[in-house]
Protein backbone atom coordinates (compact mmCIF):
# COMPACT_ATOMS: atom_id res chain seq x y z
CA UNK A 1 0.00 0.00 0.00
CA UNK A 2 1.27 3.41 -0.97
CA UNK A 3 -0.61 6.57 0.83
CA UNK A 4 0.08 10.22 0.27
CA UNK A 5 1.26 12.01 3.52
CA UNK A 6 -1.89 13.70 3.97
CA UNK A 7 -3.79 9.54 3.66
CA UNK A 8 -5.82 11.48 1.28
CA UNK A 9 -5.18 8.71 -1.75
CA UNK A 10 -4.07 5.25 -1.69
CA UNK A 11 -2.82 2.95 -3.94
CA UNK A 12 -2.86 -0.61 -3.33
CA UNK A 13 -0.44 -2.77 -5.61
CA UNK A 14 -1.68 -5.93 -5.74
CA UNK A 15 0.04 -9.13 -6.36
CA UNK A 16 -1.77 -9.60 -9.73
CA UNK A 17 -0.45 -6.68 -11.41
CA UNK A 18 -4.16 -4.91 -10.38
CA UNK A 19 -3.97 -1.94 -8.46
CA UNK A 20 -7.23 0.15 -6.48
CA UNK A 21 -6.86 3.22 -5.65
CA UNK A 22 -9.00 5.35 -2.79
CA UNK A 23 -9.07 8.84 -2.68
CA UNK A 24 -10.75 10.36 0.46
CA UNK A 25 -13.19 8.16 1.88
CA UNK A 26 -14.51 7.22 -1.61
CA UNK A 27 -12.91 3.23 -1.73
CA UNK A 28 -12.23 1.98 -5.44
CA UNK A 29 -12.23 5.08 -7.21
CA UNK A 30 -9.66 3.96 -9.69
CA UNK A 31 -9.02 0.38 -10.14
CA UNK A 32 -6.68 -1.03 -13.77
CA UNK A 33 -3.02 -2.73 -13.87
CA UNK A 34 0.43 -1.93 -13.34
CA UNK A 35 3.56 -2.96 -14.33
CA UNK A 36 6.70 -2.53 -13.07
CA UNK A 37 10.12 -2.07 -14.69
CA UNK A 38 12.72 -1.38 -12.45
CA UNK A 39 12.21 1.29 -10.58
CA UNK A 40 9.75 2.55 -13.49
CA UNK A 41 5.77 1.95 -12.94
CA UNK A 42 2.93 2.12 -15.56
CA UNK A 43 -0.28 2.71 -14.82
CA UNK A 44 -3.25 1.76 -16.86
CA UNK A 45 -6.90 2.11 -15.52
CA UNK A 46 -9.65 0.45 -16.31
CA UNK A 47 -11.24 3.47 -19.22
CA UNK A 48 -8.12 3.66 -20.80
CA UNK A 49 -6.40 6.81 -18.91
CA UNK A 50 -2.61 5.57 -19.04
CA UNK A 51 -0.23 7.32 -16.11
CA UNK A 52 3.06 6.48 -14.98
CA UNK A 53 5.90 6.99 -11.74
CA UNK A 54 9.45 5.94 -10.59
CA UNK A 55 10.66 4.97 -6.93
CA UNK A 56 13.17 6.51 -5.65
CA UNK A 57 14.70 5.68 -2.43
CA UNK A 58 11.62 3.82 -1.42
CA UNK A 59 8.92 6.71 -2.30
CA UNK A 60 6.87 6.73 -5.43
CA UNK A 61 6.53 10.23 -7.22
CA UNK A 62 3.41 9.38 -9.68
CA UNK A 63 1.89 12.29 -11.44
CA UNK A 64 2.50 14.94 -9.15
CA UNK A 65 2.06 13.06 -5.92
CA UNK A 66 4.09 11.95 -3.32
CA UNK A 67 3.25 8.77 -2.05
CA UNK A 68 5.03 6.28 1.16
CA UNK A 69 4.92 3.23 1.38
CA UNK A 70 2.44 2.49 4.38
CA UNK A 71 3.98 0.49 7.04
CA UNK A 72 1.83 -2.53 8.97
Amino acid sequence: MWVTKDGYIRHELLPNNQYDEARGNRSSAYQGSYKVTGNHIDYKDDTGFTADGEFKEGILYHAGMILYKEKN
